[in-house]
């Protein structure tokens, strides 16, 4: 009997006790019944199997049997193999995911987890003690608070050079609302996402960014110019207030999302076999909708703060656009970015010399110029040597891969000579 109670679990001990209690007569067998929350006919079955067998009775008799809900060696060693072979490093709630939707496997996210076990494909990682940061409460609307940052990471995994993708995320909702994949982290990289942004949503009340030279002027001693970057004017001209924070921790989801996306987009990348920036543009749409379906929340205001853009895209271009003066000489010529340009007029156009014309560069590369808000017409006559742009630490990669792809195949691999 000993050995009986010791094997029972602890809801089996209570039944017994109340089994006896109610044998005993100290406690009717309704009384019993509703404390254990069954009927009174399938107590008094207990109460005969008690006193048939004692405790031993009272004992789940498929304890130790195999359940009939147990999956199949063969789907379990069909599901072993894909995991081997197609989803080693993926997470038991991705791999889940994948079996579901590209192999046609429902299984619960524990089975795939204890799989990977059994595999030494997953093993639970040791959490070291993190300092403690206040949590901010969301925004309640979606567009108030649009973060921003850039992730540079080897997104191809070897398939084609490591690159940026610049991520826009609402703070309300967790939505992502622009991603876009440039060769470095960039000014001109935000600003087409901005484009995109303001082209899908509208003009957010304001951006929340690091304290990147992109977003604020960090020269201490900077005794010339407006106090503001290329990126904080257009935001300016957009009426979007820009927001630099303290610490990455300020920007928790933006940096979470970061962490995310370099597991869940690059393992669908690689299960599409997608090897350039153009492609994973391409992917980037129907990839966010799946993300925000399954990350999003709804915003505690269902009132959106987002300004919806009414004017055309060139108008946005226009806004976007990089703009620099420039004074036409005698001969109504400037020089800007390498090459030297001359005005067309219809005239012999001596009121324009010495004027001051303001140049529009696009995040293209074009140019658009105006004098008193009228277009000037342009012909490129020649160029210049200018001096390479100084890099940052987000930028040095991309310049030495492109050193390193320039460079002749013979030198590669050659021995170092004294």
């Amino acid at each position: 009997m000993a050995d009986g109670i010791l094997l029972m679990s602890g809801s089996e001990r209570d039944r017994a006790f109340l089994v006896r209690q109610a044998v005993e007569g100290r406690l009717s067998q309704r009384e019993a019944s509703e404390r254990l929350g069954i009927g009174v006919r399938q107590f008094k079955r207990l109460v005969r199997a008690w006193r048939c067998d004692g405790d031993a009775g009272l004992v789940s008799r498929q304890r130790g049997r195999p359940s009939h809900r147990r999956m199949s060696e063969a789907l379990r060693t069909r599901i072993g193999g894909l995991l081997k072979a197609k989803y080693a490093d993926f997470g038991a709630t991705l791999a889940t995911e994948k079996l579901l939707e590209l192999d046609e496997l429902k299984v619960s996210v524990e089975m795939v987890r204890r799989i990977q076990i059994g595999l030494r494909l997953w093993r639970p990682k040791t959490r070291r003690a993190r300092r403690v940061f206040q949590l901010r409460e969301r925004r309640p609307r979606f567009g108030e608070l649009i973060q921003i940052d850039g992730s540079p990471h080897d997104w191809f995994e070897g398939r084609a050079p490591r690159c940026t993708l610049i991520v826009f995320i609402d703070d309300a909702t967790s939505r992502l609302t622009a991603l876009r994949f440039a060769p470095v982290e960039s000014g001109t990289a935000y600003l087409d996402t901005l484009r995109d942004q303001v082209l899908t949503h509208g003009r957010p009340l304001a951006l929340y960014s690091d304290r990147h030279g992109i977003f604020r002027v960090n020269a201490k001693d900077a005794e010339s110019g407006d106090g503001k970057t290329e990126f904080g004017r257009v935001v300016e001209r957009l009426d979007i207030a820009l927001i630099n924070a303290l610490t990455p921790q300020a920007k928790g989801r933006v940096e979470r999302a970061n962490q995310t996306l370099q597991d869940r987009l690059i393992k669908e990348m690689r299960l599409r076999n997608i090897s350039s920036i153009e492609a994973a543009q391409a992917f980037l749409p129907s990839f966010m909708l799946k993300w925000n379906e399954k990350f999003a929340v709804e915003p505690s205001d269902k009132v959106a703060a987002h300004r919806p853009w009414a004017k055309t895209n060139d108008e946005l271009n226009l806004l976007l656009a990089r703009r620099e003066e420039r004074v036409l000489s005698k001969a109504l010529t400037f020089s800007y970015g390498g090459t030297k340009y001359c005005v067309k007029t219809s005239g012999p156009g001596t009121a324009m010399r010495g004027a001051r014309v303001l140049v529009h560069r696009f995040t293209d590369g074009r140019l658009h110029v105006t004098y008193k808000e009228r277009a000037l017409a342009l012909t490129a006559y020649g160029t210049y040597p200018v001096p390479d742009a100084a890099v940052d630490e987000k930028t040095l990669d991309a310049r030495i891969d492109a050193i390193v792809a320039a460079a002749p195949a013979a030198d590669a691999g050659s021995p170092l000579h004294p």
